[in-house]
């Protein structure tokens, strides 16, 4: 089962991802391009949380 923190990550990510998509086929380029680099930094953020967070 996965975390509720986890959820909320890849929800935002999913929504950066679609977001993305939409602008740049809608022809707004710069815009897409600055979303685009959404999706890795969320993700870069999620695993520095999960590094924080563990317990060995």
């Amino acid at each position: 089962m996965r975390k509720m923190s986890e959820i909320c990550i890849f929800l935002s990510v999913f929504i950066a991802f679609v977001t993305t998509g939409y602008l740049w086929f809608t022809g707004q380029k710069d815009e897409a391009l600055f979303t685009s680099t959404w999706i890795p930094s969320i993700l870069t953020f999620a695993i520095y949380a999960e590094l924080i967070n563990r317990k060995d």
